[in-house]
Parts: structure tokens; sequence; C-alpha cells
């Protein structure tokens, strides 16, 4: 315990220094006024000269924990080139933005309404829906509203910042994982080498991309707590002991309170692991009480994770035990063409490739042997299980959304294929007759390698980046510099609703077929973008029917009548799109196992239902905004 302890203190030193860096370096990259990414190769030259500088520092901090002397500059170093990659990576491709990886489009639409939400309030409240507990994990979100909240920033514009500063400050808490797992020149290479891969394949979902980076680490940990060795087989991660099992129910709490798919996964990693040990040790004291130690740290473990998740969690689940009217929910009804198929990233023609390949071969050559390769070859095998789990589910009409879980699987096979590439050299190294210049040709080709795959994770990421000039961010701006869309109308709408309803925004509903309103400020609305982001407990479908309902009422008391009259709280405003036949909203509904997933259709309201002095109709570029009159 006194282990874990002293890496906690170590963790929290490696986080500050995170932070700092990746707050001085966004500072520095909003003082110029730079190029859009997308037109120009001025930032993408940059950001190559950014990485170059953090390798080196890498590099150097590998030297000097090789030679064994000045560890903590080494360690400085190390905090300063992994935080500083992260930083300029994104950060600098970004620069000329005030939007993150994929504006404010898609999925990242609802996350940007969820941190708007907890920006505004610190109260775990759902992102759209009044009155009703979140959902989805608000872990990530909530952080992230109390940084905007404490800077003065709105929740669209903290996104960035946040998402950037918050996956730099992980990368060093992971190299602080591994360093008490591994040897320290180690720990900075498999550190800087999933810190690379996380950025370059999961960074868009900016509070998922944290626990695929703490990942490996855990599942290291977690063999060490689950698996205890006969003494002659040292290795690091048991000298934890129970600190073992206390962090890995810390991790396993932390994804339950970030991202519950990554959390389904390492849970049924982590169960699995239990299964394998329990076995062994069955078989080898031929007994089946060799099997209840297992059980007991299993059973610790899943307390503390439980623990932790319900610090997000209870809210929701207390409503949904008390019989709260809820619907089945559709988040899992998902499957793209990713989903059919196992993901085999190691025979793919790319430095990707080559480096899973190696761990995939250093996986089949070590599990016996290796405690390590163990620990990843379970996960690994995991994924995999969870994605043959997820096609049988769609016979049962759901999936489990294995898609989403390559990028884990990048990361298990990256570290893994770090650890094959060093002890892959030294094999070599030892049957050529060591040859006294193959230590220098190793380290080069490392090198070469590791900056050829960093300076493309910008054209990797080429959309991402795209979408977040050519979107019109919350002042009404395309950084793109382009004419802006009918988001740059947003801010007329919401000082109309304001003067209108007589409300704060938290305390108003707004129906709107245009939820990236609801992005941009805290009202809540009346309904969502899809019922897959739709919390269970709003009854998406029935509000669905209701909408579609009130569209039919001939007069202006009639409509009155059926909004006094929903089960739900009535929108105080509508913000409308103007058609050829009256004012419309554009609605959704689920149309799995379609891909796409998702029907749009179109319901129009008769203008003359809100020609009544309980209604103020106010036209905005292309909206019409309707108020109820107070």
């Amino acid at each position: 315990m006194k282990r874990a302890l002293g890496t906690a203190v170590d963790g929290v030193l490696a986080a500050l220094v995170a932070a700092v860096v990746a707050a001085v370096g966004l500072f520095a990259f909003s003082l110029v006024e730079w190029p859009a990414f997308n037109s120009s190769n001025v930032t993408r030259a940059l950001t190559t000269l950014g990485q170059v500088v953090c390798i080196a520092l890498l590099a150097t901090a590998i030297v000097l924990y090789r030679r064994g002397t000045l560890a903590r500059l080494a360690k400085v170093l190390t905090w300063g080139g992994l935080s500083g990659f992260v930083t300029v990576t994104l950060g600098m491709p970004l620069a000329a933005t005030k939007l993150y990886l994929f504006g404010i489009s898609v999925d990242q639409e609802f996350r940007t309404e969820y941190l708007t939400r907890l920006t505004d309030s610190p109260a775990l409240r759902d992102m759209t829906y009044p009155d009703i507990p979140p959902f989805y994990p608000a872990g990530w979100f909530w952080i992230g509203g109390r940084v905007g909240n404490l800077l003065g920033m709105d929740g669209w514009e903290v996104f960035k910042p946040f998402a950037i500063g918050f996956l730099a400050v992980t990368a060093v808490v992971a190299y602080t994982l591994w360093r008490q797992l591994v040897r320290a020149d180690l720990a900075v290479a498999v550190s800087a080498v999933t810190t690379a891969l996380v950025v370059a394949y999961a960074s868009p979902e900016a509070y998922s991309a944290v626990i695929a980076l703490l990942v490996a680490p855990a599942l290291l940990l977690a063999w060490g707590a689950l698996n205890r060795p006969i003494p002659d087989e040292p290795d690091r991660s048991t000298n934890w002991g129970w600190g073992a099992v206390v962090g890995t129910g810390l991790f396993l709490g932390l994804a339950a309170t970030f991202y519950t798919l990554y959390l389904g996964m390492a849970a049924f990693a982590v169960t699995l692991m239990a299964v394998v040990s329990a076995f062994l040790n069955v078989r080898a004291h031929k007994t089946w009480r060799a099997a209840i130690p297992v059980v007991v740290r299993l059973v610790v473990i899943a307390a503390i994770s439980g623990l932790v998740a319900l610090t997000v969690w209870a809210p929701y689940l207390a409503d949904a035990l008390t019989g709260a009217p809820a619907t089945s929910g559709t988040a899992l009804h998902y499957l793209p063409e990713a989903g059919a198929e196992l993901p085999f990233p190691m025979f793919e023609f790319s430095l990707l490739g080559a480096l899973t390949m190696a761990g995939t071969l250093w996986l089949a050559v070590r599990t016996a042997t290796s405690r390590r390769a163990q620990a990843l070859s379970i996960g690994v095998v995991s994924v995999y299980l969870w994605t043959l789990l997820s096609m049988a589910a769609t016979v049962a009409g759901t999936t489990l959304l294995s898609f989403r879980l390559e990028a884990v699987l990048i990361v298990l096979l990256g570290a893994a294929g770090v650890f094959g590439f060093v002890e892959g050299a030294k094999a070599i190294y030892q049957a050529v007759g060591e040859p006294s210049r193959f230590k220098v040709a190793a380290v080069t080709v490392a090198t070469i390698g590791a900056l050829a795959f960093a300076q493309n994770i910008p054209q990797v990421l080429q959309s991402e980046i795209t979408v977040a000039y050519s979107d019109t961010d919350g002042d009404g701006n395309r950084a793109d510099k382009r004419p802006p869309s009918a988001v740059s109308y947003y801010s007329e709408v919401d000082r109309a609703i304001t003067e209108q309803v007589g409300r704060p925004r938290d305390e108003t509903i707004v129906l709107t077929a245009d939820t990236s309103f609801l992005s941009y400020y805290p009202y809540f609305g009346f309904q969502g973008l899809t019922s897959h982001y739709a919390n269970p407990l709003a009854q998406f479908d029935q509000r669905a029917a209701a909408i579609e309902d009130w569209t039919t009422a001939e007069t202006a008391d009639e409509l009155i009548t059926k909004l006094d009259e929903s089960q739900w709280q009535a929108p105080d405003a509508f913000l409308f799109r103007r058609g050829a036949d009256g004012y419309t909203l554009r609605l959704a509904e689920d149309v799995y196992p379609n891909d796409p997933n998702v029907r749009r259709y179109t319901v129009t309201f008769d203008e003359s239902l809100f020609e009544d002095p309980r209604f103020q109709v106010t036209d905005i570029g292309p909206f019409a905004l309707v108020t109820r009159a107070t």
C-alpha cells in the first residue's frame, strides 16, 4: 500500500506538470492568427517540429534511464515530452479554430451539449431533458464543466482545451503507472507509443480516449492482483499486493464514470483473468479452495469500482429502480460494417500494421512465460470475444458496439509491439554475434519509425480536423473564414427567448430540430437528436408521437390544450424552420438493423395555430421562433 501511495503522489506531480505544459502550449498557440489547417501547411510544419522536440525529450529520458543517471531529470523530461506531444499534435492543427475534432457535428453535438449542461451547473442533470438524472456517465463532462465554469468559458468553448489538456494529463499518469510495472526506459517507450496511438485513433472521442490510454497498464495491474506468482517468478506488478486490487478497482470505477462500454470490456477482461487464475490455482493445488483468494480479490475489486461508479450512477439507478417511466433505449442499436467483422490491424501494410504484428508475434511467443504478455493477451482475447458476442447479440435485435473497441485493441497490441521490438532486437543482437553498431541501428529504426508515425497523425485525423474548421462556432464564425451556417443566428435566438420567456435558460424548454442550439446554450430540450443518445427515462418514442399529435391541432385552443395536458412539461419555445406548408421540424426514428440506423422525417405545424395573442412569433434568419406569452 505504501508503494501505491508513492505512485499516487508521483501521479499528482506528473499531472500538475502536464496541466501546465498543456495550458502554456495552448495559450501560446492562441496568441498567433494561424491559417486554417485545411488550407495551409504552416501549422502542419509546426506540428511536426513540435513532435520532433517532444520525441527528442523522450529519447533523452530513455538514455538517462539506461545510464542510471539523473533519474529525476529523466522523469521530468518524460512528463514534458508526453504532455507536450499531445498538446502539439492536437493543439497546433486546431490552433486556428475554437472547436475540437469533429466540431459540433454528429456525435460531438450531444457531447458538447452535455459539457454545456455541466458547465452551467454542477448538478447531475440530463444533457437534454429536464427533471431526470443523466444516463450517460458524467465523469469527464462534470470535470470539464467545472474547469469551464472556473475559467468563465462556455461549454462549447472549453471543450477543445479541456479535451487536449485532460488527455495530456492522462498520458503522464499512464506513464507513472507503467513506471511501477516495467523498468523505467521501457515505461517511457511504451507510454510514448500508446499515447501516439490513442491520439491517432481514439482522440475524437475525448472521454473514452482517457480510458483507452490507461487500459493496458491497468490490465497488468489486474493480473498482478488476481494471479499471484510463485516466489521464483518475480514481477513488478505483483509487488503491489492489495494495492493492485485497489488500483484495479479504481480503474474500473473511473471507466464506469467515464465510458460504459469500456467499463464493460475491462470488467469482462478482469473477470476472465479471475477465471483463468482460479483455474490455474485449482489445478496447481488440487483443491477448489485454491480459488477462494482469487474470488475474494475479484469481489473487492467489484466493490471498489461499484462505489466509485455510484458517484455518477446513483441518481439514475434510484429513478430506474423505483419504477420511473422509461423505454428500453436504443443506444446499442448500431452496426456499421466495422462491427460486422473481426479487426486485424496487424495485417495492414503500414507502420501500425508492423507494430501490431510485432505485438501479436510477441504475445504468441511469450504468453507462456511472461506475466506481462499474459495480461495483454487476456485483454486482446477479451476484445475479440466481445466482438463475437456483439455479433451474436444481433440475433436478439441489438449489439455490443464492438466496433468502438478497435482503438483499445490497437493500444494493447501496440504496447505488446514495443515489448516485442525490444526483445526481438535483443535476440537478433545476440544471434548475430553482438556487433558493436547493432544497437545504434535498432535505435535509429525505432526513432525514424516513431517520427514517421507521429507526423502522419494529422493526416489520420484529417476529416475530423476539417470539420472543426468548417463548423460554425458559438461566436457565429467559421474558422476557415467561409460564410457561417445558420448557427450564426443562434445568439439572436438566445436573446429573443430570454427576453420573451423571462426565465433563466436552465428553466426554459425549447423544442427544435436544430438541436445543436442546445450545444451552445444550456436550455433544456423537449426532444433530443436521436433515440440513440436519448435517456431511456425521457421516453423518446412517446415524445415523438406527442409532437406529431400536436401537429394535428386545428386551432390555437386545441394546440394549447394538448400542450397543457402533456405528460411532460410542455415547451416554452419552439424553434422552427419555415417550410412551404408551415413551420417544420425534422425528427428521427430508430430503424435498426438498417445502416444508417436513423430515419429522418419532417412534421409540419400550420402557421395559423400560432396566430393568437397567447403566442409570439419572431422571424430570425431561417428560423421562426415561437414562444408562449407570459
